[in-house]
């Protein structure tokens, strides 16, 4: 079991910053990809960001050259550095951790969102 507490979200203006942070309950060495997706209201929940254990990186379009995905691992930690950030950035922001077990099963787990909100 992975526990994720997210926190770093609130009110920016456009054009503003705002750095969300994941605190994993183990060892990300130990998780082979964590990820941040965001769900606006009455849209589907999208990747935004994630971050394999060997440091590769991988952005959605919308995000590109705005958003950075890094971690600590000396904090079990994962941030979301958000610059630039629009309006249609405004969605509850949902840290993801996967694991793949011995048996090649993925696992996911989920923290409990954060709210952005990008006023214009």
């Amino acid at each position: 079991q992975v526990q994720l507490v997210e926190s770093g979200g609130g009110l920016v203006q456009a054009g503003g910053s705002l750095r969300l942070s994941c605190a994993a309950s183990i060892s990300i060495f130990s998780i082979d990809a964590m990820g941040w997706y965001r769900q606006a209201p009455g849209k589907q929940r999208e990747l935004v960001a994630s971050i394999t254990s060997g440091g590769s990186t991988n952005y959605a379009d919308s995000v590109k050259g705005r958003f950075t995905i890094s971690r600590d691992n000396a904090k079990n930690t994962v941030y979301l550095q958000m610059n630039s950030v629009k309006p249609e950035d405004t969605a509850v922001y949902y840290c993801n951790a996967k694991t793949v077990a011995y048996d090649y099963s993925l696992y996911d787990y989920w923290g409990q969102g954060t709210q952005v909100t990008v006023s214009s």
